[in-house]
């Protein structure tokens, strides 16, 4: 199926209506074609700052970087299920769950895989983990958005190393942006994922929720336990507003 033709619209976004295996497999197409292209993962964070959008300058190239994306696939079970209420089917496909599959094996021998970001210790870890696999890192400093020189170096990186996969691993929105930003620079082949922590979580220096709390939809939970301070105010203040939003959605698409 098209890429163009498998979309499902919902809350403003056109969600990829494609399997998980699918969308491996337009991944590992596009990372070794021409031309550079990247895959975004919508979770309730990122849809309730794509609302908040106008009138703010980082969060409007936020919504330009959503709107140039190749695919947006559904990284939130919170997100299927509310879909879900409102007669809409949304595939989930994680973002994580698809950085594990490609780590464990969708590489071909030889490839190049580009991090952006993450620990400086990570690289010999990933080549006992993938032999045969050329990885390159580029570690940016903190504040890349109030940085113009650490932009400009994160795109000539992603030009120069011409990698199959580029891993943005510098938190959001500011992987989605230099994506979109290396897209409209030329970078001359391969495919970025906007994947936050998931290169932790493949090495195992952050460990994912149960899968019974997964498939409860509890993840939100485990990661607010894990990490009480940082994501408080993502999971209990802000979070619950997208409940208010879809209905807001649904009242103004009837």
């Amino acid at each position: 199926m098209p890429i163009d033709a498998a979309k499902r619209p919902f809350l403003d976004i056109d969600f990829a209506d494609l399997s998980f295996a699918q969308v491996l497999d337009v991944v590992e197409r596009r990372a070794h074609a021409p031309g550079f292209s990247y895959i975004v993962t919508p979770n309730v964070d990122h849809v309730i700052k794509l609302r908040a959008a106008d009138g703010n300058p980082v969060l409007a190239e936020f919504k330009q970087a959503y709107d140039s994306a190749i695919l947006r696939t559904c990284d939130s079970r919170i997100l299927k299920r509310l879909a879900r209420l409102f007669g809409y089917h949304l595939p989930l496909v994680a973002g994580s769950d698809l950085t594990a599959a490609l780590f464990a094996g969708r590489f071909r021998q030889g490839d190049k895989v580009a991090i952006i970001g993450g620990a400086d210790t990570i690289l010999p870890r990933l080549s006992r983990l993938c032999p045969g696999i050329n990885f390159v890192q580029h570690l940016p400093p903190m504040g890349v958005l109030r940085n113009a020189t650490a932009q400009s170096d994160i795109i000539r990186f992603v030009q120069e190393c011409d990698a199959n996969y580029v891993f943005f691993a510098i938190g959001c929105p500011q992987s989605e942006i230099l994506a979109l930003r290396c897209a409209n620079a030329g970078s001359t082949q391969g495919v970025a994922l906007c994947v936050g922590a998931s290169i932790d979580f493949v090495l195992g220096d952050l460990k994912r929720a149960p899968v019974w709390m997964q498939k409860a939809g509890l993840e939100w939970l485990f990661r607010l336990l894990s990490e009480p301070g940082r994501l408080w105010r993502r999971y209990l203040v802000e979070g619950p507003r997208i409940f208010l939003i879809a209905l807001k959605w649904w009242r103004e698409a009837r």
